[in-house]
């Protein structure tokens, strides 16, 4: 029973990488917690608090690696506020509402509230792009590697 939870947990964690809004990367070591907790055999105290290690710090990771690539790409901080108030706004029109969304949200901000050129501002959208792609590709590769310990280790 626990490992059909598992395998149910490691799929909205791989969703969750995806769809902003559900915790990807914490859902999928959920599933890893009730593999350990139905007795596999092969998933050890060590290996649950490794991807614990690496579950938190992609999670945080995902929160600072958009603003950095934003403020690399020359944007502020209005622009990293404005990339995520486009997301929200995207998730009404998902999957491309999300990319325009954020883009347009920081180009906005930028041109708008900081009163930046045409150029800044589309270079302040371009990072607030590279970090959310950045961000969605870095919690679907750890979503996707605890999917795989899962049912490697319920097998």
């Amino acid at each position: 029973m626990l490992e059909t939870f598992a395998i149910i947990a490691g799929v909205i964690g791989i969703l969750g990488s995806i769809l902003p809004g559900l915790p990807g990367p914490p859902v999928s070591w959920i599933g890893l917690l009730l593999v350990y907790l139905a007795g596999s055999s092969e998933m050890t105290t060590a290996v649950l608090l490794i991807w614990l290690a690496i579950t938190v710090a992609v999670t945080i990771m995902d929160y600072v690696v958009p603003s950095m690539l934003t403020r690399a790409t020359g944007g502020s901080k209005t622009a990293g506020r404005g990339a995520l108030v486009g997301l929200f706004l995207g998730l009404l029109y998902p999957p491309i509402g999300i990319f325009l969304g954020t883009m347009g949200g920081a180009f906005l901000a930028e041109l708008l509230i900081e009163d930046k050129g045409m150029w800044s501002s589309f270079k302040a959208s371009i990072g607030a792009f590279l970090g959310f792609i950045f961000g969605t590709g870095m919690k679907l590769a750890c979503s996707g590697v605890m999917m795989y310990y899962i049912i490697k280790f319920i097998s």
